[in-house]
């Protein structure tokens, strides 16, 4: 199945819809059902899905009967192969139910539903019925199948009757030449238990001796005569049974297209009132379909998601607005959304209703999607760079007819390059035309789309109260802020709030102070606690001499301006001592430098201060020369 079929979860859709099914052919076109094309076999697909529905609302299920075997035995009696009595029963059942459906539709047309009209499409049977009906009863021959098979059956009750009264009464005239009391039945004859030494007292043939030979079970003569009638009778009854199951493989090979027809016409009504059971099973609607690119969904529910816990979404996208940027914090159900756009509009175009009080979706001719981690172990991919593999053959089929659908896009790598892969992806997706849903964290992406009029921003609801999701999605809004909020409700201390909402935004609006409720010239600190030491034992050979005051990544306060620092370097012969100042380098003398926390309060031993002293082109390059040469590579500190 497609791909993005499975992270949809389709096949589980397709699969319920199997099982309100009846024929096995039947349940197998369900789980092989794709999205249809043809704007004009899907409108016929969907009118009948919704002209069942109505059927089975007003009247109840309909007769669909199982069908497993009506092609395969129907065949066989074209071929002249003789058809066991249960065959010909469920022929018979077959017939039946044709009728009752029939029956069903007829009902149905006094509504003025259309494909109640397939009851013209249904050829009754009801001579050939009634004849299967009267000649076979519980997968047997019924004995008034015809005067000859009655007469014959007759016959051998009484002549059995008769065998098994002449056995009796010879056992008992004989007791004192029996070994046993009682008349036993061996290789299908009536015999007498004779005792080996009184052989002579019974006059017959001897059939079988018991173990030890003490026995002789032997069949009297005048017992062998009737039975010899019995065996020819049964013969006889053999014949008459032959003929009558022949007689109806006649009328049953005579009537091959009737019951093909009918076959066909109730294999497609089955899959019919499957789409409408299903539909009937999640309380769903017809949904509007539309070539133009738009999507309007109202009180959706995920046909997954129990009702009684699913939030309803309410949808729109399309008519000028194309993409949708989607952000809001993590399990806020941001995927379940996406999903259940997607999921609506592969069902949609299925020819199937969508649990909603209201959809109109359009038709696409691809929906392809990138959701979840999507590492392969076996073929040695990252989360990433399975990310990209997937964005990449998206990209590359993508159409404006397409619906696009990506989550978390940009994740998976260092965030500044994350959020420009992300940028790229989204530039891309504008520029064909298409459709597309995208989840995110980066307030990059968020501008971006308000930058843009044919993107919506959209969040996930968040009760700040309580500190929960509301699993509701809120268009034209970002999700600025979630995570700052949480981590203030939390204990996180104002200072760092500031710090971080700095760093994020670039600048600390009024709104977003009130929205947070910090002072901003009174900002709540971390209290420290106290916390046990441990005692380091001293590295001989250090490079720090006694009269060096600090140490490579001691903190620092620069003065006059009191900015933060961190020590590159300790102090040369001049005293200048190198230090970074937000990514920036630069001497500084060691007088206008106080100690504020000492390296190895900061950092564990032997920490690769590398990482943030040095770029990532710089660690990249150092990484190659310390493996090899490398011409024309050249750091410089």
């Amino acid at each position: 199945m497609n791909q993005s079929y499975e992270i949809l979860e389709y096949h589980k859709i397709l699969e319920q819809l199997a099982q309100n099914a009846s024929s096995p052919l039947v349940k197998e076109k369900c789980r092989t059902l794709e999205p249809y094309l043809s704007e004009a076999e899907l409108g016929r697909q969907m009118r009948e899905t919704s002209q069942a529905r109505e059927l089975l609302d007003r009247m109840g299920a309909a007769p669909i009967p199982v069908m497993e075997k009506i092609r395969e035995l129907v065949e066989k009696a074209v071929r002249g192969e003789l058809l066991m009595p249960e065959e010909l029963e469920e022929l018979g059942v077959f017939l039946a139910t044709v009728r009752r459906m029939q029956d069903y539709l007829k009902r149905g047309m006094q509504f003025g539903i259309g494909a109640s009209f397939y009851a013209e499409n249904l050829c009754e049977e009801e001579e050939l019925e009634q004849e299967i009906a009267r000649c076979i009863r519980g997968g047997k021959i019924d004995d008034y199948a015809s005067a000859t098979l009655k007469r014959i059956r007759k016959e051998l009750v009484l002549l059995e009757e008769k065998i098994k009264e002449k056995a009796a009464s010879l056992l008992r005239a004989n007791k004192n030449a029996m070994a046993e009391n009682f008349v036993v039945n061996r290789n299908g004859r009536i015999c007498l238990p004779v005792k080996k030494d009184l052989r002579g007292k019974i006059k017959g043939t001897v059939v079988d001796q018991s173990a030890t030979g003490a026995t002789l079970f032997i069949e009297p003569e005048v017992i062998a005569g009737m039975q010899t009638d019995y065996e020819n009778l049964k013969i006889e009854e053999d014949t008459e049974e032959r003929i009558i199951l022949y007689t109806l493989l006649d009328e049953i090979a005579k009537r091959e297209e009737t019951f093909l027809v009918n076959l066909e016409t109730l294999e497609r009504l089955d899959f019919m009132f499957a789409k409408a059971k299903l539909s009937a099973d999640m309380e769903a609607v017809e949904p509007e379909i539309t070539t133009e690119n738009y999507i309007y969904l109202k009180q959706a529910r995920h046909p997954l998601l129990k009702k009684e816990i699913c939030v309803p979404l309410d949808f729109e996208l399309g008519r000028g607005k194309n993409g949708m940027i989607i952000t809001g914090p993590n399990t806020g159900g941001k995927t379940v959304t996406i999903k259940t756009v997607g999921l609506f509009s592969l069902m949609a175009a299925s020819g199937l209703h969508v649990p909603c009080e209201r959809a109109v979706i359009s038709m696409h001719n691809e929906i392809l999607c990138d959701i979840g981690d999507g590492q392969n172990i076996s073929d040695n991919l990252s989360t990433f760079s399975a990310h990209i593999t997937n964005v990449i053959h998206i990209l590359e089929r993508v159409t404006r007819e397409s619906l696009v659908i990506m989550d978390e896009l940009g994740s998976g790598t260092d965030p500044a390059e994350g959020m420009g892969i992300a940028l790229a992806i989204i530039e891309k997706l504008k520029e064909s035309g298409c459709m597309f849903l995208v989840t995110t964290h980066y307030p990059e992406v968020k501008t971006y789309a308000a930058n843009h009029a044919e993107i919506i921003s959209a969040r996930m609801g968040f009760d700040r109260e309580n500190l929960r999701p509301l699993y509701r999605l809120e268009m034209g809004k970002t999700g600025d802020s979630c995570a700052l909020f949480i981590a203030k409700r939390l204990g996180l201390p104002e200072e760092m709030l500031l710090f971080a909402a700095k760093e994020a935004y670039g600048d600390v609006t009024e709104e977003l102070l009130a929205e947070l409720k910090i002072d901003k010239m009174h900002p709540t600190e971390l209290r420290r606690q106290p916390a046990p030491r441990i005692e380091k034992r001293k590295n001989v050979g250090s490079n720090k001499t006694s009269g060096d005051r600090f140490s490579t990544g001691d903190s620092v306060t620069v003065f006059p301006e009191q900015s933060i620092g961190i020590v590159v370097k300790p102090e040369d012969e001049n005293g200048n001592v190198l230090i970074q100042v937000k990514k920036e380098k630069r001497l500084v003398n060691q007088k206008r430098l106080k100690l504020k926390v000492k390296a190895e309060e900061l950092y564990p031993e032997d920490y690769d201060f590398s990482i943030i002293f040095d770029s990532v082109e710089v660690r990249k390059a150092r990484h190659q020369m310390e493996r090899k040469y490398v011409e024309g590579v050249e750091i410089r500190e």
